[in-house]
């Protein structure tokens, strides 16, 4: 229900990191009247809801949904535990932002899509890279025609081998659906699909390793090639490999973009500003017991949502959170992401991880039955 022009209540489900920054900044946002909290750890909510003044704290996400004061909900659960608590709000119809993916198998997020688009919700996914400053700008001249009609696309990410030890350690028992692609590959993915808008895929052939990350349950890397329904080409690869040591807190990508008439090369890999200090850098988040990735020297902007400056966050997650509040409450046209993406790139991501897992070309549209049964 967007553009309600009034003070609205915000349900955040999970209060973890990410839950977390969006629920201080709800906080602060004039337009939300009534802040409610969920997390199945209590202590955790708790704490959130001490620091945020939050009005209401359940480990029961129906219990918070189903409250008279929530028009719009976050989900920011675990990657494993989004359906059921999206399927609650859907049916209490309410304005929604689901932290990607939609879910972590290919016929629950089309579920999951279905019953959004059934209700006729205005409904978005956390896909925090488009609201760098540098991939608006590109986005616009590509719109713009700046560089032709699009031929092909280049992107590579690396990754702090940190991330996925810290996203496998939350889930034991489904690191199977846990891939670098499906998890964080998505978002350089999406970024590069945004920048294609409008092409569709119609086949992929990958290949991915798993020398180093066998010990967590996944893969290493997964490198791959795509052929979309106009003839251009999209080559993407991502390691979440890399030593826990590496300088970058997480991300660092490369897209290079040839068109008709002419090519955008982006180097985002944050090397422009480097610390080097005798004080041990540690990561962003904490890591399991007996993990250790102290290091001297960190490239300073590598953390995805920003950074922190006088105890406030400030960066594109930032610009994510506050255009999406507005967009509840004004009907902001903003950039994030649809549900319809969000599925896409999850199938797309999955595609990859069959296609390497086969050792053959997968053509498009995919069986989603291919791609795993939903789980218990």
């Amino acid at each position: 229900m967007p553009g309600l022009k009034r003070e609205f209540g915000l349900a955040v489900v999970g209060c973890g990191a990410i839950g977390r920054i969006r629920a201080e900044l709800a906080r602060d946002y004039p337009g939300i009247g009534w802040l409610g909290l969920c997390d199945i750890n209590a202590e955790v909510g708790h704490n959130l809801q001490q620091d945020t003044g939050a009005d209401f704290f359940t480990t029961d996400y129906n219990e918070l949904i189903t409250r008279p004061e929530v028009d719009a909900t976050i989900i920011a659960t675990t990657e494993n535990d989004h359906t059921r608590p999206i399927l609650a709000a859907v049916e209490q119809g309410h304005s929604l932002f689901i932290e990607k993916p939609l879910a972590t198998n290919a016929r629950e997020s089309e579920q999951v899509l279905k019953a959004i688009e059934k209700a006729r919700l205005d409904a978005v996914i956390g896909y925090t890279q488009r609201f760098r400053r540098r991939f608006l700008a590109v986005k616009e001249r590509v719109f713009t025609g700046e560089i032709g009609d699009v031929t092909g696309v280049v992107t590579r990410a690396f990754m702090n081998g940190a991330a996925p030890v810290v996203t496998l350690s939350r889930a034991a028992n489904h690191r199977a659906s846990l891939t670098p692609m499906v998890v964080s590959g998505t978002h350089s993915l999406d970024v590069s699909m945004w920048l294609m808008e409008g092409k569709k895929p119609v086949s992929v052939y990958a290949r991915s390793n798993d020398r180093v990350m066998s010990q967590y349950g996944t893969k290493d890397s997964t490198f791959g090639i795509w052929t979309m329904d106009d003839g251009t080409m999209f080559s993407m690869n991502i390691s979440w490999a890399l030593p826990l040591v590496w300088p970058g807190a997480v991300y660092g990508l490369e897209i290079g973009i040839v068109g008709t008439e002419g090519a955008i090369d982006i180097e985002d890999t944050h090397r422009d500003v480097i610390l080097a200090s005798s004080r041990s850098q540690k990561t962003p988040y904490p890591l399991p017991e007996g993990v250790d990735d102290t290091r001297h020297v960190e490239f300073l902007t590598s953390f995805p949502p920003g950074d922190i400056q006088d105890g406030q966050l400030w960066g594109p997650m930032r610009e994510e959170t506050n255009s999406w509040y507005q967009r509840v409450y004004t009907g902001l046209k903003t950039p994030h992401a649809s549900p319809q993406d969000g599925h896409r790139n999850l199938v797309m991501t999955m595609a990859m991880d069959l296609s390497a897992k086969l050792g053959k070309e997968i053509d498009f549209p995919v069986n989603l039955d291919e791609l795993g049964e939903p789980e218990d």
